[in-house]
């Protein structure tokens, strides 16, 4: 029978302390913000503080003990001693109440009380916080990552910088408001298919002598356009028709503004909760344990050990049901024309026309950038791919925004998945990392079964780059790996087994690079 009762809600994975009551609505939240008096967080200091504050702060929200039904707490990702202070007080209310104990993903917390919170029901979430940057989906009864920052959360890049600028912490309130009268200039972009890195777009603003509203404006500009990005480009791959923004960062009116009108271009919806919902709290922690115990999960205490690097595709989301497909119509146009991420291809008389959009949610610099540098290296990189045997269409006429190629006759990958076939693609892959080539966007949909004679084609080198770099090759094959999981979680593992045994057989170094890949998969991003 489902539970109706308050089900009380602690959150303390990192800087703030918060509890909240969940009933058929909220009841009460609280929160206790610990705030360093200088740098970043200390950990250990943050899990005192929450430990100072526990009783004052419960005693706040919990004014009728016999009414609650379940204690839930965030069990993780987030800050081991942090996490540990919660967990422990989680426990000895369990035990006291006698009522159940329930282990909450942070990340899926978020996405639940943003879907509550506004009402959208399939989203692509762009989760934008201090700690973490994913895009997520929901799938087959998990939610799962299609893209996510490769080294550290867009809420961390942007307290560095301004810890580097002798800001106070957080930075990126201070951030927003410099930017609002700065000037855009050119700082690193760094998107690898679905992923993304912060590290040397922060570097670079720490170094500029520029005017610091310039560097704020510039880094946001570049951060944001960045994520935006990536969501978009999980937008187009699932067909979906929502997008839902969660995460402290996501308060940002600047980013609310880009994800807004990248949506208005694609056809989509745009959500994003009320502020409270947005950065850490006990609300969506309470919320979300309401729906796993209405759904039978909870845990005994021998089960709720912390888990700091978390993630959300390790949680079987027990109580949400698949819902009916939503196509978004912008997503893939006419028989004649194809719509992806970022261009436009027009098919005629066997020929295909790639033309790169401009993106009104990127400043025109950086748009205009994009667009020449990438339509360019694509074409230049195509031709170095086919030269060392690579399958790829053949070139008739290049503009600074538009390739002229050979229409690929065929069917889409993502379409067509079996071992089989995937292991044509590792071989084909291999061939292009021997020509010290990485295409940078290795997704199935960037691969077509040719028609006549079933050889992998690659398409859209508009990501690729000349690199002999293990990690850069890592990635690569990180970027694929990640899409089978996302789109085919039920037999990825034997999608990407035949993957590697194709590849291998082309690419003579493939065993280190599937060593670094696995390295990649295993950092950890969360801390």
């Amino acid at each position: 029978m489902p539970v109706f009762g308050q089900i009380l809600g602690i959150e303390g994975t990192a800087w703030n302390l918060s509890a909240a009551l969940f009933d058929r609505d909220l009841v009460a939240l609280a929160s206790r913000p610990y705030s360093p008096a200088h740098g970043g967080i200390h950990p250990r200091e943050a899990a005192q503080h929450h430990a100072s504050v526990m009783k004052e702060l419960i005693s706040t929200v919990l004014l009728d003990p016999g009414a609650v039904t379940g204690i839930a707490f965030s069990q993780g990702p987030g800050l081991g001693p942090c996490l540990r202070t919660v967990a422990t007080a989680s426990r000895s209310l369990a035990l006291a109440l006698d009522v159940p104990l329930i282990g909450v993903n942070h990340c899926v917390a978020h996405v639940e009380i943003g879907c509550w919170a506004t009402g959208c029901r399939d989203p692509i979430v762009l989760y934008a916080s201090g700690a973490n940057t994913q895009v997520i989906g929901y799938l087959n009864s998990r939610y799962r990552i299609f893209g996510e920052t490769l080294d550290i959360g867009i809420g961390n890049a942007l307290d560095k910088f301004a810890r580097a600028k002798d800001l106070p912490h957080p930075g990126g309130p201070l951030i927003e408001k410099a930017a609002q009268t700065g000037t855009y200039f050119e700082l690193p972009y760094t998107v690898k298919g679905m992923d993304l890195a912060f590290s040397g777009l922060v570097s670079a603003a720490k170094d500029s002598k520029r005017p610091l509203p310039d560097v704020c404006c510039s880094l946001q500009e570049t951060a944001f356009a960045m994520c935006v990005e990536v969501t978009e480009r999980a937008l187009s791959l699932t067909g979906k028709d929502e997008v839902l923004l969660v995460g402290g960062v996501g308060a940002n009116a600047r980013l609310q503004e880009m994800l807004c009108q990248m949506c208005a271009e694609r056809g989509a919806r745009f959500f994003v909760p009320d502020r409270k919902y947005l950065g850490d709290n006990g609300a969506m922690i309470a919320y979300t344990g309401k729906l796993m115990l209405e759904s039978g999960q909870s845990l005994s205490i021998e089960e709720s050990r912390i888990n700091p690097s978390f993630r959300s595709d390790e949680v079987e989301v027990t109580w949400k049901c698949d819902p009916a497909p939503v196509k978004n119509p912008d997503a893939r146009t006419a028989l004649n024309e194809k719509r992806g991420a970022e261009a436009v291809i027009t098919f005629r008389d066997g020929i295909a026309a790639k033309r790169r959009v401009s993106k009104r949610y990127r400043v025109p610099a950086l748009d205009e950038r994009l667009i020449t540098e990438r339509t360019r290296a694509e074409a230049r990189l195509i031709l170095m791919a086919r030269k060392a045997g690579v399958p790829t269409p053949i070139m008739s006429e290049i503009t600074h925004d538009t390739i002229v190629m050979e229409q690929v006759q065929g069917t889409l990958l993502t379409d067509a998945i079996t071992v089989p076939h995937i292991r044509e693609a590792g071989r084909v892959v291999g061939r292009l990392h021997t020509a010290g080539i990485m295409h940078g966007d290795l997704t199935t949909s960037n691969m077509i079964l040719r028609e006549h004679d079933g050889k992998c084609v690659l398409i859209d080198f508009g990501l690729a780059q000349v690199t002999a770099e293990i990690e850069q090759r890592g990635v690569d094959v990180h970027v694929l790996f990640q899409t089978l999981e996302s789109t085919h979680p039920q037999t990825a593992e034997a999608l990407k087994a035949a993957f590697v045994e194709g590849y291998a057989e082309t690419f003579a170094g493939a065993s280190d690079v599937i060593a670094r890949e696995h390295e990649i998969e295993l950092r950890g991003r969360y801390l």
